[in-house]
């Protein structure tokens, strides 16, 4: 069973979407520069150029526009055109993933940056913060495009009542919420 939970819920928002049902705030990537280009800083590089491939490993940075995406170990696949520039297509990060921009931090175990599609992926123990507000499962998609953003539970085989990798109980995405402070 699959759970799905609009990300990065503002919290003037939230009560009203959920008494209403409409959409909630999306991601602050919206609109993410795809197009700009990809810098990328590690220990270490070794290029696999007739697989059109580069795997950088130790302390990985990627920075594209205002996302940053951290990993002991990427992956970069990239296009050659006769004549151009290489083209990154594709990065997959691993050992644990972080994906920060200037509002919002997503955590997993590994993560798939698709250039093309413009889509950014983690997988494994998904923990998003926006603030104080945080939201746990097991896999989070990203259109940067759009800025639409979702999390996925998944149901620990056997055992329903197991509380599952990052916190998702019996294949339920969950979340912290803070709300307004009033005084009596």
């Amino acid at each position: 069973m699959t759970a799905r939970l609009p990300l990065f819920l503002m919290l003037a928002t939230l009560p009203a979407a959920i008494a209403i049902g409409q959409s909630a705030t999306v991601s602050s990537l919206k609109g993410h520069n795809a197009n700009a280009p990809v810098d990328v800083a590690a220990d270490r590089i070794e290029l696999q150029d007739r697989a059109d491939r580069a795997i950088f490993t130790g302390n990985v940075k990627v920075k594209q526009g205002d996302m940053t995406m951290d990993a002991p170990r990427m992956t970069v696949a990239y296009a050659r055109a006769a004549g151009a520039d290489p083209q990154v297509q594709r990065i997959d990060a691993s050992g644990g993933v972080t994906v920060t921009s200037p509002t919002e931090t997503a955590k997993g175990n590994f993560g798939i940056y698709d250039v093309n599609r413009r889509l950014v992926t983690l997988i494994g123990n998904v923990r998003v913060t926006r603030g104080t507000n945080n939201v746990n499962g097991s896999r989070l998609t990203i259109d940067l495009t759009t800025g639409r953003a979702s999390v996925d539970g998944s149901r620990v085989p056997g055992n329903a009542t197991t509380t599952g990798p990052g916190g998702v109980a019996g294949g339920r995405v969950t979340g912290r919420f803070s709300v307004p402070q009033r005084t009596n």
